[in-house]
């Protein structure tokens, strides 16, 4: 087994012999710095590759505070204020961090910003508002009684929002604040540039440059008691400038209103359904990001150094699944791994030479505190990202933090060694390449393969409460024995269904850009999938799939799921529940007593008629339903949060959908909280425990083997075919 290799170490000032030494034990080919750290120059020459973090809009203080009005910028909407009478005063920064955010009073407010009326919709015109700028607050003279107002505005962003948080997490103190900087702005453009040419002279014994990321941050803004207010992974409003939006005028052929990146408050979250001017604004800014980073890309080549983007902080502009990420030229990806689904987000990433993960816990005083284990958090991080390794490898591992936290604690240490070594050992018996897929499915939204693996998400590895019931089913499908992708209803509409797909997955929140909301009502597209599963094809519906109200059905694929939902306009019309099927082949792995947590309740739903197969159903509401439509299937499920078992009860509805019970029992495990990966290439496949207690399982192969196997917590054993 391969003891070396495929392993990046954080590092810090004056940690040297301890980093050397654990260099060693853990096998590390690579060190890299910390976010505001420096390498120990012994630690240069010890004939491991060398990672340096730079951060290309941040860490130059004495170029932007002499430029503060090229910061980047956002655009934030007031609180609502109620006006008592024709007059009524709106502050800006209530409940807005002022160490991270300040009112542009340099730009024209009554070009770029707006005063809304609430109640109405209506946009106050110009002479019924003025600033008062000494006070940040704006005067409405044309105000209606007991209608609340509220002004969407620009700020600056003076204080770098990673750099915060790290600094308030770590307690940094009088550290000074990095401030970022907008590189559209050409004299910084041209400032970051040689500051960059400069950086990598002076740095000869980088190997490869790790961005972190680019230029612009993904919405993250902290209210006044430096709490997080408002949190988007995906998010664009912090990109924006009164030089970019005349740009983007004069180029698209019409002005982007403030409302557009507020949205009402909803800051256009993933959840939106896209509109035209959102995706106008994303293929903007990201043809500006990539052709800088392009710049900085051939830059770093050019100096005999590999090019490396985190995926997160400043990586807006960046999405690495949108077309013409592969013409940047990057090397590598490397992003935080929290569980399966946000590997698969980093692993399946095109156009690079390889993938890094970096695994929890990060090495921060939140986590290595006294009293504390972080190796129980270091374990059930890897459980999770294992099973989806297995389906989709990453290239490399490695962790974040600072060392010297994380070295006072023997048992992570010792549990971070054998990680890394399982690691290494599943790169050497698999040759780097994934498990064998059995079926072929696709996840069906607004976004499609722009945001794979990133549905149903907040911020990184978190669902929002309300959606972890979706979320599940992909952290469910991460690691499970099927092919996976992303499509758009726009791909459906132009190209129809590919043919090798065997089942769709399409739901969500109504209203949302995953259930899809007004895009039903374009009838191709129910057609479109109709005559896919009426000859033949599987469709999965979740939550409220394909849910507009029109034409007295909420779900517009009703017919195909058996099931819809009573929206309080039909309820003198009685709907007839069947018995619940006990035994099928889909509930078959079901836990003894047969309960399910289906998540968050998606109530009044109802069987469209008696045919329809009822698997679980509680007090009116449809949890798990099957239904013939011509030559194929529709299932609906509620939701399903992730669990093994759940895992399992999703991957029977898979191959049940598809009509491919026949192949289910080859290469599956009879205990849920077991998995096999096949790896016909190799000639070999692996059993793994997703638990840290003893589990026996049998698999049965192919060719119609069964072999038994008891696995120790967290194990993963390999056979021979």
């Amino acid at each position: 087994m391969t003891t070396t290799g495929r392993f990046t170490l954080p590092s810090e000032e004056n940690f040297a012999r301890k980093t050397e030494e654990l260099a060693e034990l853990w096998g590390a080919d690579a060190i890299r710095n910390s976010d505001g750290t420096h390498l120990d120059q012994a630690l240069m020459h010890l004939g491991r590759k060398v990672y340096s973090a730079y951060f290309p809009a941040r860490a130059h203080n004495e170029w932007i505070s002499q430029h503060m009005n090229e910061t980047p910028q956002v655009y934030l909407m007031s609180e609502r204020i109620l006006a008592h009478g024709g007059r009524v005063d709106v502050p800006l920064m209530d409940h807005y961090f002022d160490q991270q955010l300040r009112p542009n009073r340099d730009a024209d407010p009554h070009r770029y910003w707006e005063i809304i009326d609430r109640t109405t919709g209506r946009v106050l015109d110009l002479e019924e508002w003025s600033l008062d700028p000494d006070r940040d607050l704006v005067h409405v003279t044309g105000a209606t009684p007991m209608h609340e107002y509220t002004a969407s505005f620009l700020a600056y962003i003076i204080w770098d929002p990673v750099e915060m948080y790290n600094h308030l997490t770590n307690d940094w103190g009088d550290k000074e604040h990095e401030i970022p900087f907008d590189i559209y702005h050409p004299a910084t453009r041209k400032f970051v540039m040689d500051a960059y040419r400069q950086w990598l002279g002076q740095n000869p014994a980088t190997d490869v440059v790790r961005f972190t990321t680019f230029f612009y941050q993904f919405t993250l803004i902290f209210d006044q008691h430096h709490r997080e207010k408002l949190v988007d992974w995906f998010g664009y409003a912090c990109t924006v400038s009164p030089e970019a939006l005349d740009d983007f005028e004069t180029r698209y052929g019409y002005r982007l209103r403030p409302e557009d990146f507020i949205n009402k408050g909803s800051y256009n979250s993933s959840f939106c359904i896209p509109s035209k001017a959102q995706r106008d604004w994303i293929d903007f800014l990201s043809g500006v990001v990539r052709k800088n980073v392009k710049t900085m890309v051939d830059m770093t080549h050019q100096a005999g150094k590999e090019a490396m983007m985190f995926l997160g902080d400043q990586w807006i502009g960046t999405e690495p699944y949108m077309p013409g990420f592969e013409n940047l030229g990057l090397d590598a990806v490397v992003g935080s791994v929290g569980d399966g689904t946000t590997l698969r987000m980093i692993s399946d990433i095109p156009g690079v030479r390889y993938t890094e993960g970096r695994f929890l816990p990060y090495f921060f005083p939140d986590t290595f505190y006294e009293g504390n284990d972080p190796s129980v958090e270091g374990l059930s991080n890897w459980r999770k990202a294992r099973r989806a390794i297995l389906r989709s490898p990453i290239s490399r591992m490695g962790y974040g933090g600072y060392l010297s936290l994380a070295a006072k604690f023997p048992r992570f240490i010792q549990t971070v060694t054998h990680i890394a070594d399982e690691f290494r050992d599943l790169h050497d018996r698999t040759n780097g390449k994934a498990a064998q897929g059995q079926l072929n499915v696709a996840v069906l939204n607004a976004w499609g393969a722009m945001r794979s693996w990133m549905a149903y998400t907040v911020a990184h590895a978190l669902p929002n409460k309300q959606t972890y019931s979706y979320y599940g089913v992909l952290e469910a499908l991460s690691g499970m024995r099927v092919n996976v992708r992303f499509i758009s209803f726009d791909d459906v509409l132009a190209q129809g269904v590919d043919q090798d797909l065997d089942v769709i997955i399409t739901g969500g929140p109504a209203d949302t850009a995953f259930s899809g909301g007004t895009v039903w009502k374009n009838p191709a597209l129910v057609e479109t999938l109709r005559t896919w599963v009426d000859g033949g094809g599987a469709l999965v519906g979740l939550g409220q799939p394909a849910a507009l109200d029109m034409e007295g059905r909420f779900f517009q694929l009703a017919d195909v799921l058996g099931i819809d939902q009573e929206r309080f306009h039909t309820l003198s019309v009685d709907k007839y529940f069947p018995t619940i099927t006990a035994r099928h082949f889909i509930t078959e792995d079901l836990p003894e007593g047969g309960g399910v947590d289906f998540g968050e309740q998606i109530a009044n739903t109802y069987p469209l008629n008696e045919e329809v197969t009822l698997l679980k159903a509680d007090q009116g509401q449809v949890q798990l339903a099957v239904n013939q439509y011509g030559k194929g299937r529709g299932i609906y499920l509620s939701g399903l949060p992730y669990s093994a078992a759940n895992a399992r009860l999703l991957e029977r509805i898979l191959f049940y959908a598809s009509r491919h019970e026949d192949r289910y029992a080859d290469w599956s495990c009879t205990n849920p909280h077991c998995e096999v990966a096949h790896f016909p290439e190799a000639g070999n496949y692996c059993v793994i425990n997703n638990t840290d207690l003893v589990q026996k399982t049998s698999v049965r192969q192919a060719d119609g083997q069964v072999r038994d196997f008891v696995l120790e917590p967290g194990a993963m054993v390999w056979q021979q075919v």
